[in-house]
């Protein structure tokens, strides 16, 4: 690990420049446990509420990556309707062709025990989940597009029968809740973005209260 102190410049710079890259090949830039290990370290450091700790992930390279998006041919053709087919079936075939798929879950168990332990807001424990699950997938995204990897990130789990297949594949708990998946791979064009990035005027966006 690096001695080099973080700084603010450094923290927005991999935030501004972070994009959705979805021409990927089957190959990747660095080593299966360098991916491993960044994946670790946002599981372990990224915030929850409470301290939870109800993230949970399976990376899933090469064969297995595969495996996901045939997983999710099949769910397109008897899930959702036929008009929907073709174009939903052409998005996967891209993702198949990537090198692999972070499988983003929250565990429902260590969220009930959360709302259980605080019963005046443990309505909100669902908002706080997706919080956390949002900082995380950033937090991985953002790493391993500096490691030269394109990354996309996917919500095919609004297909339940999809997230119970995936389940059933990798024999996982049934209180791991799919979330999203984030795809990566060689960026085939290199990292760039297809249109310019537009953004609306800050000022109504953001307000200051109380400055002297």
């Amino acid at each position: 690990m690096s001695d080099s102190k973080a700084t603010v410049d450094s923290l927005f710079t991999a935030a501004e420049t972070r994009l959705s890259c979805y021409t990927l090949s089957n190959e990747s830039t660095i080593k299966d446990s360098r991916i491993a290990e960044i994946v670790e370290r946002a599981v372990k450091h990224a915030p929850s509420s409470f301290n939870v700790q109800s993230a949970r992930a399976v990376i899933l390279v090469k064969q297995e990556h595969e495996a996901l998006w045939a997983l999710a041919d099949e769910s397109v053709t008897s899930a959702t309707e036929e008009k929907n087919h073709a174009f939903l079936s052409k998005m996967v075939q891209g993702f198949r062709g990537a090198y692999g798929t972070v499988l983003w879950f929250e565990d429902q168990e260590a969220l009930d025990g959360l709302a259980a332990k605080n019963p005046l807001f443990g309505h909100l424990v669902p908002e706080w989940a997706d919080s956390s699950s949002g900082m995380h997938q950033f937090l991985v995204w953002t790493a391993l597009e500096l490691e030269g990897l394109g990354c996309n990130l996917q919500h095919f789990n609004f297909m339940s029968e999809f997230s119970e297949k995936v389940r059933e594949r990798w024999s996982l708990p049934k209180s791991w809740i799919l979330k999203s998946q984030l795809v990566f791979g060689k960026p085939v064009d290199g990292l760039k973005r297809r249109k310019e990035r537009t953004y609306e005027p800050l000022e109504g966006r953001v307000k200051i209260v109380g400055s002297s």
